[in-house]
């Protein structure tokens, strides 16, 4: 399990220095797979929480913090009502959602869908109440921010940079609602020592992705990231639909 988890923590954080998005989308597919729905989201939340800290640390000062600020205030309003239905939805399903979220993903960065420039408190809201309500249940904020980056026309730096303290704060409120609701899997959750590996995996990506990130584009990242998140995301779909016809 280790042999695949540290790994795709690596790859989604050095993607994730560069673009602004890759660790949810590749680890959430991955561990609905390894570990099922409701706590391979949990894990993931855990995980997004320690990248997004340790990343917003080497990116707080580009980072654009009056955004953060509107995204994550809805976002916390999208938390509670995630958290309910996470608590309500058999394993199986869940992992359904976590594909079918990150596929989604795929559709809006791969076909270029973008649409009509807005702006606005109204834009900034839905989007972050949608981030917050995918983060909680499946794991991916990363839909709803790409297509608000999009709409918005944000500078892809500032918008990479801003992702971090999103991504984390978002995980922070998941995992605050959960807790709140009784939305957290009774499963015991693994032990420091792999969010201490987890850790140590996400600087090795900081440090690989830093200088990567002057010479690779961002949408080549953001194209690989899907490319690589999809192909777990198909597995955890099928997955789920053996669960719920009890294959």
């Amino acid at each position: 399990m280790l042999a695949v988890i540290f790994p795709a923590v690596l790859v989604g954080t050095v993607l994730q220095r560069i673009c602004g998005t890759g660790v949810g989308l590749i680890v959430a597919p991955t561990f609905a797979v390894l570990l099922g729905g409701s706590h391979g989201v949990l894990v993931t939340n855990m995980t997004t929480f320690v990248s997004g800290l340790l990343l917003t640390l080497a990116l707080w000062r580009e980072a654009n913090w009056r955004q953060w600020l509107g995204l994550c205030a809805a976002g916390a309003l999208g938390t509670i009502p995630g958290a309910l239905a996470v608590r309500y939805t058999p394993g199986p399903v869940l992992q359904l959602v976590v594909g079918g979220v990150v596929l989604l993903a795929m559709a809006v960065i791969l076909t270029g869908v973008q649409g009509r420039r807005r702006s606005g408190r109204g834009v900034t809201a839905l989007a972050g109440g949608a981030g917050g309500l995918l983060n909680v249940t499946a794991g991916v904020a990363a839909p709803a921010m790409v297509v608000y980056s999009r709409i918005t026309r944000w500078d892809q730096r500032e918008y990479a940079a801003t992702m971090q303290p999103v991504f984390m704060t978002l995980a922070a409120l998941s995992l605050g609602a959960k807790a709140l609701v009784g939305g957290v899997d009774p499963e015991p959750a693994p032990g420091p020592w792999l969010f201490a590996g987890i850790a140590a995996t996400v600087l090795a990506g900081i440090a690989v992705g830093t200088p990567l990130a002057r010479r690779v584009p961002a949408e080549r990242a953001r194209t690989l990231a899907l490319v690589l998140a999809g192909l777990g995301a198909v597995v955890a779909v099928v997955r789920g639909v053996l669960g719920l016809l009890g294959g």
